[in-house]
This record gives C-alpha cells, sequence and structure tokens, in this order.
C-alpha cells in the first residue's frame, strides 16, 4: 500500500471510530427510527438546492421535541461535533451543505402550527411550517403572511429566518427580518433562548435581527411568531413589455420615483421570459427584450388608481404594451410565469446556479448588460429574474455539472457578477445568504476588520464555532489568497472594490 492509500485508509478508520462515537452518545438520547447513518440514508441530506456542491454528512439526526433538539446539541457539543440545522434544503447558497465530520440536524418534523391569533393578527408555528401552509392556515380568519418566497410552497419558516428570505412582495411588505415578532430555540450548547416578543418591544438589546439571517451559525430555531396582515380586497397586476433593457431598467426608477411602492415590482429579460412561457404558458410577450410585472393591491378605489398611475409612468418610461389583468386568475397567470421561473429553467439546462446579489435600482441596465458580456466571455448561458424594485438580482447561470470545466466556468462567472454588484454599489447577497458558495465573493465585499468584526458576534454565541461551521465568514486566509487568484486573473478592475 502506498503513501496516499495508507493515509485515505487511515481517514476512513479515523471516520468510522468518530461516526460510531456520535451515534452511540445520540441512540441515547433520541428514539429508534431517528438516527441515520448508512451512506444510503445520509445521502438524501447531502446538498440543499445548491446542487454543484455535495458531501455527505457522518450522521442524520432527526428530532421530533425541543427536548429531543436539546439532548442533541448538549451531546454534540459535549463531543465537539459540528451540527448542521436543515429545514426543506430549498436553500440556494449551499448553507445547509453538511459537515463532513457533523451531524445534519434535521427539523422536518416540527411541522405543527401551534396558534393563531386573529385579533393580534400573529401566528406561532415550528420551525418547519411551510412558508405557504402559515397563509392556508390564516385565510379562514381573512389574513396571510407576506413574505412569499418562490419556493414557498416546500421552504420552511425556519429557513425563510436562516437567510431572511424576500419574494415578489417584499418591496410592500418586507422581508422576513419586518414579519417575525419572536424566535426561540437553542444555541450550540443546548441552552435554550429567546428574541424578540410579542410585545412592540422586548427588554434588553434587541438581538432579533442579528439572528434572522444569520444562516444556522449562532442559534437553531425550533419556534416563531409571526405577524399576519389582512388580505386585500382586490390585487391586480401590470405585464410590460420593452424593447430595450435599459428602458425597462429605468421604468423600474421611474416608477419609484413617482412615490408608488407597488405591491410587486419583477422584471425578466427575453431568455427567461422564453423559458418560462414554454413551461407554464402565462401569456408573456416573446418579442419583448424584458418585461415587467407591477402589481397594486389594496381597496378596488386605490388600486384603480394606482394601477392608472403606473400605467402612464410605463408607457412614458417606453412601454411597448400593457396588459393588465381583468381577473384574479389572469392576475395568478401573470404571476406564474415569475414563480416558475426556476424549474423553467431546469428545463432548457441540465443544472443551474441561481446568484442573488442586489445592485441600486438605477444600474439595474447596466448589470444586465454587463451579464450579457460575461456570458460571451465564459461561453455560457445566462437568464435573468429580478426582484426589480429593490434591486435584487437572481441571474440564473446554465451549465452542466457533469463537465467541470463548465462548473469551472460557472464558478467564475457567479464570482464576477458579485464582483461587478460590489463595484455597482450592491452587495454580493439579498436573500438567498452566503452560505459556501459567496465565501470568496464576502472577500470582495468585506474589510478583514469588518470580517473579524461578524467573527466576533460568531463566537459570543458559539465560543467553539461548532453550528454550520465554515461558512458565510471567510478566514482571513482564505481572502488572502482569492485576492492574489483575481490579480493574476486581472479580475480587480473596478477603484473601489478593496486589494484584500
Amino acid at each position: 500500500m502506498n503513501a496516499p492509500e495508507s493515509s485515505e485508509a487511515l481517514q476512513r478508520a479515523e471516520r468510522q471510530q468518530r461516526q460510531a462515537q456520535i451515534v452511540a452518545a445520540l441512540q441515547k438520547v433520541l428514539p429508534q427510527g431517528a438516527l441515520l447513518w448508512h451512506s444510503e440514508d445520509t445521502t438524501p441530506y447531502e446538498c440543499d438546492g445548491l446542487t454543484a456542491y455535495r458531501q455527505r454528512p457522518l450522521v442524520v439526526a432527526l428530532p421530533e421535541s425541543e427536548q429531543q433538539v436539546q439532548d442533541v446539541l448538549k451531546a454534540c457539543h459535549a463531543l465537539e461535533v459540528p451540527v448542521v440545522a436543515r429545514g426543506a434544503g430549498t436553500g440556494l447558497s449551499g448553507g445547509a451543505l453538511p459537515h463532513a465530520l457533523g451531524v445534519t440536524l434535521s427539523l422536518a418534523k416540527f411541522n405543527a402550527i401551534l396558534g393563531i391569533d386573529p385579533v393580534a393578527r400573529t401566528a406561532v408555528v415550528q420551525c418547519g411550517v411551510r412558508n405557504l401552509a402559515i397563509s392556508e392556515a390564516a385565510a379562514a380568519y381573512g389574513l396571510y403572511y407576506a413574505p412569499d418566497p418562490s419556493s414557498q410552497i416546500a421552504c420552511t419558516i425556519g429557513g425563510n429566518v436562516a437567510e431572511n428570505s424576500g419574494g415578489v412582495h417584499c418591496l410592500k411588505y418586507g422581508l422576513t427580518v419586518h414579519n417575525v415578532l419572536r424566535v426561540r430555540g437553542f444555541t450550540a450548547a443546548g441552552e435554550p433562548v429567546e428574541f424578540g416578543s410579542e410585545a412592540l418591544d422586548a427588554p434588553g438589546y434587541d438581538l432579533l435581527a442579528v439572528m434572522i439571517g444569520s444562516e444556522g451559525m449562532l442559534a437553531v430555531v425550533t419556534e416563531v411568531t409571526v405577524k399576519l396582515i389582512p388580505k386585500p380586497k382586490l390585487a391586480r397586476c401590470i405585464m410590460a413589455s420593452f424593447d430595450d433593457v435599459r428602458k425597462a431598467g429605468d421604468a423600474v426608477a421611474a416608477v419609484i420615483a413617482a412615490g408608488i411602492i407597488p405591491a410587486g415590482l419583477e422584471m425578466m429579460d427575453k431568455p427567461m421570459t422564453a423559458a418560462v412561457e414554454d413551461f407554464v404558458h402565462a401569456g408573456y410577450d416573446l418579442t419583448a427584450e424584458a418585461i415587467l410585472l407591477c402589481e397594486s393591491d389594496g381597496t378596488p378605489e386605490e388600486v384603480e388608481e394606482e394601477i392608472g398611475r403606473m400605467s402612464q409612468v410605463l408607457r412614458d418610461a417606453g412601454a411597448t404594451a400593457i396588459a393588465v389583468s381583468r381577473d384574479e386568475a389572469e392576475r395568478l397567470r401573470f404571476w406564474s410565469g415569475r414563480k416558475n421561473a426556476f424549474p423553467a429553467s431546469g428545463r432548457i439546462s441540465p443544472d443551474y446556479m441561481c446568484m442573488d446579489s442586489t445592485i441600486p435600482r438605477k444600474r439595474l441596465a447596466d448589470i444586465l448588460l454587463a451579464i450579457q458580456e460575461m456570458e460571451q466571455k465564459y461561453a455560457l448561458r445566462c437568464a435573468n429574474v429580478f426582484h426589480a424594485g429593490d434591486g435584487n438580482l437572481h441571474p440564473l447561470i446554465l451549465f452542466d455539472a457533469n463537465d467541470a470545466d463548465q462548473l469551472h466556468r460557472c464558478e467564475k462567472f457567479g464570482a464576477e457578477i458579485l464582483e461587478v454588484s460590489v463595484a455597482m454599489g450592491g452587495t454580493v447577497t439579498g436573500e438567498h445568504g452566503v452560505g459556501i458558495e459567496k465565501l470568496n465573493s464576502m472577500c470582495v465585499q468585506f474589510s478583514p476588520a469588518e470580517l473579524e468584526q461578524m467573527r466576533g458576534v460568531k463566537r459570543a454565541f458559539d465560543a467553539r464555532e461548532l453550528l454550520n461551521p465554515g461558512k458565510v465568514i471567510p478566514t482571513l486566509n482564505r481572502c488572502a489568497e482569492y485576492g492574489k487568484m483575481l490579480v493574476r486573473g486581472g479580475r480587480i478592475a473596478h477603484p473601489d472594490l478593496p486589494r484584500f
């Protein structure tokens, strides 16, 4: 046996020994059937929605109660075993990618709606409740939960809290952080914690916003109290076509500048509209270079007035065609294309990588044109869909993960989109999180001092750094190496990007 084979055999033996140790500890606190460690059982947990990166977990725990979650965390903390919490696995940044020597903590069984208070307009739910299920349960009271990610039929509220998810209506109604009142759960050491309050304010430091969007790095959330709002009496949607992406981008800025805050304001380019129209037949204009979906909701009088104002702004901005939904069925049909952008892209490509940067609204056309140049540079197609109202981009780079060269080009393509977004005054993520996908890009946006401050917050909650380690915050060594690579490749072309 040569040296590499000997090293691999040693690693396998160490892994098996560690696995046996963890299984023995967790079997004491979990019922039979709530622990998986054979490869055929753990393989389904090897990735989230970012399928380009995979890693089988050493062990998967499936607790059924908060007590069991606490016991699992205490056992793992005592053994210094990394823990990665997982919901429905719909995330798109590798946030739920397992640790090779750790435990994946599946919270799928925490799927109960614990209570709805129609007077206070709140719902108390377990972390594994699906986003859409909250609105379905609240519908009987004329209420709903506003944040609506495209994956809302499957994604869980715990995952929404971890990523601070938004959706097509986040422009008017806000992100998860604006619609959650309280979360409770456990630290890495198994200590119970609660942040926020059902009251207007909570005593002590307001750490709720720190927890929301922390990507499972600070605590494991098991229960969430959300705000509910009344369902609007009427909603109508405008579909506006443009023969030029710059006109469409300028139209977005013009709508906001007119003092209008639509319930939803989304943009799709020509490749994306072609993909979704073939999939759901939403009635999109396939001759347009870009289309905008602009929604108004409220009382019938409010909607009529706002639709009229938006239509005029869009015409003045150069819209070549405007269609307004005539009834609820047509409104839902207009939105069906946008909601199915990701699966539609999956029909035309073996794989896709969905990026998630934000830019100032006035730069929408600039980033689209820059992405078109990158398509030529990396010889890969890209279809674009935007939460245009708040400048959140979702370019979907189409590639074949079975081709190593295509995967490499895709990664470089995505990284350059993020770099250019930062150079334009934006950020590397809007709602999908950093996970493992954007670790290098964090080096582009933040200075070493800023990253160290983030690590300080992490250590304050999780001193041993056992919760979701290796995600979100890159090491300084990683940033230094990435900076050298960019300089060698001539990729730092913008004076406002850091030089590491």
